[in-house]
């Protein structure tokens, strides 16, 4: 038992001693081959610096070379700017000397000029002086004379050449205009009626008379307070006058008296709830009819209450023309004119839609139409283009732009057409009597006939006053003088006619 256990005693020892030498051999195996890889290592680095160090010499080499050739080549660059600049500045003093000659050469040129126009000189003052004794005139004298010579003998070809040229004008423009107009009003040919202002009412019978006066007259006078006109009820038999200077006040009675008639029912209390109706009916109407003159004319930027006070020309006439069909009539033209010319159709046509815009508030506010107008026009924010459309239509504006002469032409052309205006016979004789005072007020004026219902005077002058060309001017100032001092509506044509007769007896 104890030699099993040294046996064993033995073995272990001796097993540790073994595992302690392999693991000591192992260990040193390990050292030696790190110290192997380690050498390894260190050659390798020292090889590849080396290796680094050849290579930065052998750049750095190289970039020498280079930097060396760069300088020699600038040198070489810089030897030539050089050789080239010398060149120059001897080019230059050649150049310097040469201009230095010519200008002596200048000068003495200069010289002998100066003596030459001094000779010249004194040579036209002897021939002033030789001509001045044979003529016996000094030279404004004879100058005066020549050009009161040449005068007297071109001014009749300088006149007949004038009136030649705008007798030309004339007919090119006239023919060219003509074909516009004609062509305008072909395509707008809309019938007119000139419509009258007397409005009354017809009654069923005459006591319906009794009823509309009322007991001691109380509802007429409900009536005319209700209205603001006066309602004539006189010995015509089935009819009673409604009088009024505002026209739509006027439609508003007449709408109230027809219902108040159909009704039947007539007393104060009821007289005002008719007249109510009847304004707002009134209202609707101004309202639809501005509307529909918008619509057709395809605008979409109008206000609505411009739009109402367009509407309320439908109720007002001028020499018997309803005002809102000349509006929308004369933008019709005047955007049928600026397309045949190329101008703005747009600004031609809503500058005559609102051109008499003012007509719809003048009697109400007792201004001239033409400053409510332009007052309207600012305060809706119309262009100061279109302003001056609308107002150089009427006297005291001129004209800026093509499409204010479109407007012009557009407002004359439905203002003048046959049967759309009318006028009291007194206005008729009166404007006659005025067109042939006026030519009648000018020097070298015979005789002067107003024709063509006014639409022309015919000036007759004395032929030993008046020659061509003051024919000429005098029907200018004629027509420029009916412009100012009349009020007519389209044009008047003023034709002087000069007529010399020789008249002998044998």
């Amino acid at each position: 038992m104890t030699s099993t256990i040294l046996f064993l005693a033995l073995g272990l020892g001796g097993g540790f001693l073994v595992s302690y030498l392999l693991r000591n051999f192992l260990d040193n195996q390990k050292v030696q081959k790190a110290r192997s890889s380690a050498q390894t290592i260190i050659e390798k680095a020292e090889t590849e610096k080396k290796n680094i160090l050849l290579n930065a010499r052998d750049e750095s080499l190289k970039i020498l070379s280079e930097a060396k050739q760069e300088e020699l080549k600038r040198r070489e660059y810089i030897t030539g700017l050089e050789q080239k600049l010398t060149k120059k500045e001897e080019t230059l003093d050649q150049k310097s000397s040469t201009l230095d000659q010519k200008q002596q050469e200048i000068e003495q040129i200069k010289n002998q000029i100066s003596q030459e126009k001094e000779k010249v000189s004194e040579l036209h003052k002897k021939q002033e002086e030789e001509l001045v004794k044979v003529a016996k005139l000094t030279r404004d004298e004879a100058k005066n004379l020549l050009v009161s010579q040449v005068e007297q003998d071109f001014s009749d070809v300088l006149a007949k050449k004038v009136r030649q040229m705008e007798e030309e004008a004339r007919e090119q423009a006239e023919v060219r205009a003509r074909g516009i107009v004609a062509n305008v009003i072909d395509r707008y040919a809309a019938d007119f009626t000139a419509e009258f202002t007397v409005l009354s009412v017809a009654l069923p019978n005459d006591e319906m008379k009794g009823r509309i006066i009322g007991k001691e007259g109380r509802n007429i006078q409900a009536f005319e307070k209700a209205t603001g006109v006066d309602l004539l009820v006189d010995d015509t038999p089935g009819m009673v006058t409604i009088s009024s200077f505002d026209t739509v006040r006027r439609h508003i009675a007449k709408l109230a008296l027809e219902k108040m008639i159909f009704d039947g029912r007539i007393h104060p209390a009821r007289i005002e709830e008719i007249v109510e109706k009847a304004k707002n009916e009134i209202n609707e109407k101004i309202k639809q009819a501005g509307e529909k003159a918008v619509y057709d004319l395809g605008l979409n930027d109008i206000h609505p209450e411009l739009i109402k006070l367009l509407g309320r020309l439908k109720f007002r006439t001028s020499y018997g023309q309803n005002q809102l069909d000349h509006a929308v009539e004369v933008a019709k033209i005047a955007e049928m004119l600026a397309a045949e010319i190329g101008a703005d159709r747009v600004m031609a046509k809503k500058a005559a839609l609102f051109h008499d815009i003012g007509k719809a508030l003048s009697q109400e506010m007792g201004a001239s139409h033409v400053d409510l107008g332009r007052d309207i026009a600012v305060k809706y924010g119309f262009s100061p283009e279109i302003i001056n459309a609308m107002e150089s239509n009427h006297e005291g504006a001129e004209a800026q732009t093509v499409e204010a002469v479109l407007v012009r032409a557009a407002d004359a052309i439905s203002a003048s057409r046959p049967g759309v205006r009318r006028e009291s016979v007194e206005n008729y004789v009166k404007r006659l009597k005025e067109l042939e005072a006026i030519a009648n007020t000018f020097d070298g004026v015979d005789k002067s006939f107003a024709i063509q219902a006014g639409r022309e005077v015919r000036v007759i002058v004395k032929p030993e006053k008046i020659d061509d060309y003051a024919a000429m001017k005098l029907a200018n100032s004629i027509a420029a003088k009916i412009q100012k001092d009349l009020i007519y509506p389209g044009n008047i044509k003023v034709n002087v006619i000069r007529e010399t007769r020789a008249v002998d007896y044998a």
